[in-house]
């Protein structure tokens, strides 16, 4: 079995804003900075504990483009902070996890199954992965309500988060 970190799998999280304020809002592109993958390539079997408090900003994504210069740090620090004690509640949810049930090769590509726990929220989940160079991607679009978790919103409404997010994970091939 294949132990991973945050410097060997790279997980990203993807918010679009939405609402009649949006044009003051960002896109954003948030990195997991603390994970552990435990991959059995042999028992095709994949489990992943990401720490709820661990996710950070890493820029800004402008017409699906990073635009690195677009906020400061400040204003990271407190997206940061929102997402972590407003949106995830990590004081109460801190572990996010998944666990696979079924990892099937079709072609190129593998079809994974398995359960995906978040905010105190258990659902069965299905992602195709595809090989990009020494790496099994991944991409989940994940709706938050699902979870019980309510999208970030500010301004009484008019500029908010989707419900849905993207996650994308690069997972080592073996």
């Amino acid at each position: 079995m294949a132990s991973y970190d945050a410097k060997r799998v790279h997980c990203h999280v993807y918010t679009f804003k939405e609402g009649m304020l949006s044009a003051l809002a960002h896109d954003l592109k948030i990195r997991v900075t603390e994970l552990r993958a435990e991959v059995d390539h042999a028992a095709k079997t994949i489990e992943v504990t990401i720490s709820a408090d661990s996710l950070r900003v890493e820029t800004v994504m402008k017409k699906g483009h990073e635009a690195r210069d677009e906020l400061g740090p400040d204003h990271f620090k407190k997206i940061e902070k929102a997402i972590v004690e407003d949106v995830l509640r990590a004081a109460k949810f801190p572990t996010i996890r998944f666990a696979s049930s079924s990892v099937r090769e079709q072609g190129a590509r593998l079809a994974i199954e398995g359960t995906l726990e978040l905010h105190g929220a258990r659902k069965h989940i299905s992602l195709a992965a595809r090989r990009e160079g020494d790496d099994w991607v991944a991409e989940y679009e994940l709706h938050q309500p699902d979870y019980g978790i309510t999208p970030y919103s500010a301004m009484m409404g008019t500029l908010r988060v989707k419900p849905h997010l993207k996650l994308v994970i690069a997972v080592p091939a073996g």
